[in-house]
């Protein structure tokens, strides 16, 4: 595939100067701009002491035709996003450990290919394969017929395409790159909802945070929800592997989860005839409302690490789908201001949020792929740090039943 390199020539016309920062506008639908295949490299910023390449690609055959593929590669992590898909994240990978999973859906789908109300709601699920996909911003959960429409499954955000890309690099060390979408949630009568979705990394780093504000463009106040469904599959998650979480308190999803209860903190191999249990979780955080969990393997060695803010984002949904590998065998950790109820049954238990007319709101989470016992160790020690001697109440009962 061909891959548009820049010249000097073309960083003329794409590339904006600021006091500390070299910016690239690759998608603009209200200026025409939609660049395709484009690349830029350290070395054409005069960046000498560190090494990464930021290159977006359109690909093309099946259910992928069209759909665009950014990828950030340096030494330590190579980073893949999908500006077509919501600029979810498709995975990271760095020294033989991925984040992300094998999901029977092996092509990153065009949302122009699926129908979100097929098999009653569940069309999201053709394009489901990503290591973090955000679920709302309108509603988010499990799909329900109310209102006099069809609530889908885990909302829209995941299959609307930027209408806006912007690539900025920081003029001096460390050289941070952001990556910056906007998602336009939009419908007459319904929802104006405008999302400036991010992703910012400093080359040589083993984390990187994602920045999400939303803002309620309408005349109206109007509900939002989001769970960031975060996923991981091997060689992560593997039989012996573990949850690790500062948990103030954990109830199972439905009666089938309460036959995971007693062991909802390590994890099975791959197991046919498997069904997903899910637990509602709410973490204790420090006195600066941070806190983080964590999914490490048997071992201890590599592990997958989310901070982020209780008051953004105060509950989280334990997923495991321990199911075969072909099926799908993953875990998610979710933070998020909704369990995945029905929007219908997260409106009665009052952990709908609403945004005043012109009102943002805006989410923080940090990942961290972590490499190596020491990694692992200190990360799993911070979480014990929140924790503290504070106990877990273990709820037997679920929340709600749909």
């Amino acid at each position: 595939m061909k891959i548009k390199i820049v010249s000097s020539a073309l960083l003329l016309g794409l590339l904006s100067y600021n006091a500390s920062a070299k910016e690239f506008v690759l998608i603009d639908n209200e200026k025409g701009i939609a660049e395709g295949n484009w690349s830029i490299f350290s070395k054409d910023l005069g960046v000498k002491n560190e090494k990464f390449t930021i290159q977006n690609t359109v690909l093309k055959g099946g259910k992928q035709e069209g759909t665009e593929l950014l990828t950030i590669t340096s030494d330590v992590l190579t980073i893949k996003l999908i500006p077509t898909r919501g600029l979810g994240i498709l995975s990271v990978e760095s020294e033989g450990i991925r984040l992300g999973w094998d999901s029977p859906v092996n092509e990153v789908v065009n949302p122009k290919f699926i129908n979100l109300e097929s098999r009653g709601g569940i069309g999201w699920l053709d394009g489901f394969n990503e290591m973090m996909v955000r679920c709302g911003f309108e509603w988010t959960g499990h799909a329900v017929q109310a209102d006099g429409m069809m609530y889908t499954l885990h909302g829209r955000a995941q299959n609307t395409p930027v209408s806006k890309l912007i690539v900025t690099i920081e003029d001096k060390a460390p050289y941070t790159i952001n990556i910056k979408g906007l998602i336009k949630e939009n419908t007459f009568k319904k929802s104006h909802l405008e999302t400036w979705a991010s992703l910012s990394y400093v080359p040589g780093s083993n984390d990187f945070t994602v920045h999400d504000v939303v803002t309620n463009k309408s005349d109206y106040t109007r509900d939002y929800q989001i769970i960031y469904h975060s996923n991981f599959g091997t060689p992560i998650l593997e039989e012996g592997a573990r949850f690790v979480a500062p948990v103030k308190e954990i109830s199972p999803f439905n009666d089938y989860a309460k036959e995971g209860l007693a062991t909802w903190q390590t994890y099975l191999g791959p197991t046919k005839g498997f069904d997903e249990m899910v637990f509602n979780v709410y973490p204790f955080a420090d006195a600066n409302n941070h806190t983080q969990v964590m999914v490490t393997n048997k071992a201890g060695d590599k592990a997958a690490g989310i901070a982020f803010n209780t008051e953004q984002l105060p509950v989280l949904s334990l997923w495991k789908n321990t199911d075969t590998l072909k099926q799908g065998y993953v875990t998610g950790l979710e933070p998020g201001t909704s369990f995945a109820y029905p929007v219908t049954i997260e409106r009665e238990q009052k952990r709908v949020r609403q945004l005043a007319p012109g009102q943002s709101t805006e989410f923080t989470l940090t990942y961290s792929l972590l490499s190596g016992k020491d990694a692992v160790s200190k990360y799993e020690a911070q979480i014990n740090a929140i924790q503290g001697e504070q106990q877990t109440q273990v709820v037997t009962q679920p929340m709600a039943k749909e």
